[in-house]
């Protein structure tokens, strides 16, 4: 096994810890995650001695999709599968493969969708299959901290540590905010960066749709995603959406769950301390990495000033994307809410 700090920057995760538990004693392991934040890299570099297969290529892909059962037969031991939601049928043969052996660790499959609202795919793995959430980048990560600003505040240490601490430089909020965490668009400067995002963003509406839904133009999705990014940090309100791009409210839902499936926007529900009340208020809506929701709505570093209000709404997906990436690797059970 490879080490987090073998490895050179922008490949080191703070989860690899949490895939290497869940291999340790589960058969089938699913990395999930937005496209390009890592997980592929992640995959490969965790393990050597593991065979890497990519429904990427075409060639594996067609493989799969032909004769699954066949596929999964002539594969090594342990074996590492990515982007298996191209390949929804190879689940069932993982399924049947794993039930006559189930040695911990002999599937590692990577996707780019959330399997768990895929019905067909999560049925099939059901008690067989632990899934692990890989985020952009979280800011520790690109420091190469370890990231335990969560664990200590859970533990109650963080106002000890935070006594003297120097206060960080204002100037570098704004940068961080529209930099977001995919690795690509981190190496970049801004204006390279932000011509990636739309490119990444691009390559998702015109192929990876049709991976989870029937859907012939994506230029209603692409119009649903601009305005969210807008909306960011606010209440969802599926009736103005719907008013705004002029389609139905079932269309406008539908096109909601996809993004959500592909890792591009969360909800957040509102807490109360009444559970059944928490289910019907109004969630806010998220873009799960600032720098594409910075890009979306045009917003760069040298407007932090004039445009308070909508860096506002930035800053707090921001603060909510750092503290889910950090819960994967502290508590991968820990909820988060939105307080009215």
């Amino acid at each position: 096994m490879i080490q987090s700090d073998d490895l050179p920057p922008f490949t080191r995760r703070n989860v690899q810890a949490s895939l290497a538990e869940a291999l340790a004693d589960t058969p089938v392991v699913c990395l999930l995650g937005p496209r390009q934040c890592g997980k592929s890299t992640l995959a490969m570099h965790g393990d050597p001695e593991r065979t890497y297969f990519s429904l990427d290529d075409s060639h594996f892909l067609n493989l799969a999709k032909k004769d699954a059962q066949g596929f999964v037969a002539e594969l090594p031991a342990y074996v590492t599968i990515d982007e298996v939601q191209r390949a929804p049928n190879l689940v069932l043969a993982i399924k049947r493969a794993v039930d006559s052996d189930r040695r911990p660790g002999r599937f590692l499959l990577t996707g780019s969708a959330n399997l768990l609202q895929l019905p067909k795919l999560a049925d099939s793995l059901a008690g067989r299959m632990e899934c692990v959430y890989l985020q952009p980048f979280a800011e520790s990560e690109k420091e190469g901290s370890p990231g335990e600003f969560l664990q200590k505040w859970l533990a109650g240490e963080l106002a000890v540590e935070l006594v003297g601490s120097p206060a960080p430089a204002p100037s570098e909020l704004p940068r961080r905010l529209v930099a977001g965490g995919y690795p690509e668009a981190c190496r970049r400067v801004p204006a390279r960066a932000r011509q990636w995002l739309r490119q990444y963003l691009r390559g998702i509406i015109e192929r990876d749709i049709h991976d989870v839904a029937q859907i012939r133009d994506g230029g209603d999705l692409a119009k649903l995603i601009e305005l969210l990014a807008n909306r960011t940090g606010s209440l969802l309100n599926i009736t103005e959406l719907s008013n705004t791009t002029g389609s139905t409210r079932r269309t406008v839902e539908s096109h909601f769950a996809i993004l959500e499936k592909l890792f591009l926007v969360r909800t957040l529900p509102a807490w109360h301390r009444n559970a059944t009340k928490r289910l019907v208020k109004s969630p806010k809506i998220h873009l799960c990495d600032t720098g594409l929701a910075a890009m979306l709505s045009d917003l760069s570093e040298d407007r932090w000033l004039e445009d308070r209000e909508r860096f506002g709404h930035l800053l707090e997906s921001f603060v909510l994307q750092q503290l889910v990436a950090l819960s994967g690797w502290t508590d991968p059970d820990l909820r988060f809410w939105h307080y009215r």
